[in-house]
This record gives structure tokens, C-alpha cells and sequence, in this order.
């Protein structure tokens, strides 16, 4: 296996990173156009192939001067426990290491993973959504 890592957006389509998101089940699939155009329209996205295939992938958005939010980050269930979900925030986290602020929003079942690059909770805050369909 030779995975491959970039931050390059060419090869990215709608059905390769709807793929990777089914892989997961997250609900954002569902909307492939609002997906991909989310996708290529972040600060930037660090994505991992195998033979052409995406297996794992992660978005940025930054103001470029204090805070990045890193909004997506998954990795193919194939994949998972193999390294790629660290090696593509790795990549995030250097390419954003002069930001004062790094967040993210763990699901409870990542927060170890997170930790372990260095990521903590926040007891004064709470993360708050408001969801359109």
C-alpha cells in the first residue's frame, strides 16, 4: 500500500469525496454539489489517495491572521487505526502552526485521537449549531 498525501485539489470530484463520505455515514453526502463546492471552496484541504482512491481528507477555514477551524476530517473505515487521520492533521497542524487558535469539533468517539495531536476542551465553551435543511 502507498498512500499518497497532498495538498492538491485536482483530482478532487463530487463522487470521490461523496464516496468517502458514505464511507462514514455522515449525513453531508446526502448533498454531493453543496459538498464538493464546501470542499473547494476551504482555506485549504489535505487529502490522502491509495491508487487514485480518496481515503481520507480534511478541511481548513482560516481568517489567515488568529483562528483556523478545521471542519472536516475523516478517514475510509478501510483506513482507520493506519495512521492516514494523523498524517493528514500532521499536515494541517504545520501548515497552520503560526495560528493562535486551532479548533475542531470531535465527535465523543475521536476525542482520544484529537488529544493526541495536542488538541484539548475548552470548559468555558460550548459548541453551538444552528441547522437548515
Amino acid at each position: 500500500m502507498s498512500i499518497e498525501y497532498t495538498f492538491k485539489t485536482d483530482q478532487l470530484t463530487k463522487d470521490n469525496i461523496q464516496q468517502l463520505f458514505q464511507s462514514v455515514e455522515w449525513e453531508s453526502a446526502s448533498y454531493p454539489n453543496d459538498l464538493y463546492n464546501a470542499i473547494l471552496n476551504s482555506h485549504s484541504v489535505a487529502t490522502a489517495w491509495d491508487n487514485g482512491r480518496l481515503i481520507g481528507l480534511a478541511n481548513a477555514m482560516s481568517d489567515e491572521a488568529m483562528t483556523v477551524y478545521f471542519h472536516y476530517v475523516l478517514t475510509d473505515p478501510d483506513y482507520q487505526g493506519q495512521g492516514v487521520g494523523k498524517e493528514i492533521m500532521t499536515m494541517m497542524l504545520e501548515k497552520y502552526q503560526e495560528m493562535h487558535t486551532k479548533v475542531l469539533v470531535s465527535y465523543p468517539k475521536a476525542v482520544g485521537f484529537y488529544k493526541s495531536l495536542g488538541f484539548e476542551s475548552e470548559e468555558s465553551s460550548t459548541p453551538m449549531y444552528v441547522f437548515s435543511n
